[in-house]
């Protein structure tokens, strides 16, 4: 199979790119290596497997309409795994454009090459952000995600809408996958373990929103990526006894599927805390701080659906994953 991964540089698709290559897939990665942070990181997940004989890199950006034109027409892809994006809820209040160039521009260009280039399955990550002011819990693919707190959200819900429009005009097999806080070695230097796990070593306070009253569904790297493999062996088929009177937003009559991705069990923010001072030997200092605007207090998933799709079933515990990922920071960072 001949996959292309867009975002092959981030945490997710660096990680993807690897099980893939591992499988005998072939690669093509493609990516910006902006600075929305630091680009030695993006360089050294590469490094990984850049030699692989079946991976293939491509510095390009997703909104280059005429690049990614350029590139469906000169490669005969199988499947297409969207990853690349501006991500960050916070940061989608300080540069929206930024949002609307990645997450509606870019997705759009992906789309198009799918639709022109013969692609069997495209997969795309949306979020658990789309459930925004939902307070129903855990949250289901079939609840309603019309009321978005974020920018950021907004635009992974409208992912979800130009794929399904896609699937419907053009017959094209879409996945969507609604990550819930993904975390492990090789994370984000944006999200919490990376920044809790730097400041406990530095010895400065760390910020913790909300005053530390948050759950999140803390789901391991390797966990989702098994899922995510899975899904792109897998396209979706239309389900004909979807019903236009009473319709159900995780499912369509056309090939079109959104699935959440998530351990399905809520860890407190402060037992996370707890976790990491405990592998690390050493207290954190915290700065108690209010709820950010865009944010959520609480994130549940219910990942039945996909299990039941694919027989995904996560099984690594913050326990056994928070250690894992202080240590290959130490390593990292010597």
């Amino acid at each position: 199979m001949h996959v292309m991964i867009t975002g092959v540089a981030g945490f997710i698709g660096s990680t993807l790119a690897m099980r893939l290559l591992a499988r005998g897939d072939r690669v093509t990665g493609i990516d910006n290596m902006n600075d929305y942070y630091d680009v030695t990181l993006k360089e050294a997940r590469l490094a990984r497997f850049m030699d692989d004989p079946g991976f293939r890199f491509v510095k390009l950006d997703i909104s280059d309409r005429d690049g990614m034109s350029r590139l469906f027409s000169e490669n005969q892809f199988d499947a297409v795994m969207n990853l690349a994006a501006q991500a960050g809820v916070r940061y989608s209040i300080e540069n929206p454009a930024s949002y609307v160039d990645a997450n509606l521009v870019g997705f759009a260009n992906v789309l198009e090459g799918c639709r022109h280039g013969g692609v069997k399955h495209c997969v795309f990550a949306s979020s658990s952000s789309v459930y925004g002011a939902n307070t129903k819990q855990p949250f289901s693919e079939h609840h309603n995600v019309d009321h978005p707190v974020s920018l950021y959200a907004a635009s992974k819900k409208a992912n979800e809408l130009m794929a399904h429009s896609y699937a419907h005009l053009y017959g094209l097999p879409c996945t969507g996958l609604r990550f819930f806080t993904v975390y492990g070695p090789w994370g984000r230097p944006d999200m919490a373990l990376f920044k809790f796990t730097k400041g406990i070593l530095e010895g400065t306070p760390i910020p913790v929103f909300n005053k530390g009253n948050m759950i999140r569904d803390f789901t391991y790297i390797d966990d989702i990526v098994e899922g995510v493999v899975r899904v792109i062996d897998n396209p979706p088929a239309g389900d004909s006894a979807w019903q236009g009177d009473k319709p159900d937003s995780a499912t369509s009559y056309a090939p079109w599927r959104v699935f959440n991705i998530g351990n399905g069990r809520p860890v407190k923010l402060m037992r996370y805390i707890e976790l990491i001072e405990e592998t690390l030997g050493k207290k954190a200092i915290l700065d108690l701080m209010p709820m950010q605007d865009g944010d959520v207090p609480s994130t549940v998933a219910d990942t039945s659906e996909l299990g039941k799709a694919v027989g995904y079933q996560p099984n690594t515990t913050v326990d056994e994953g928070v250690p894992r990922f202080v240590d290959w920071y130490r390593a990292y960072f010597s």
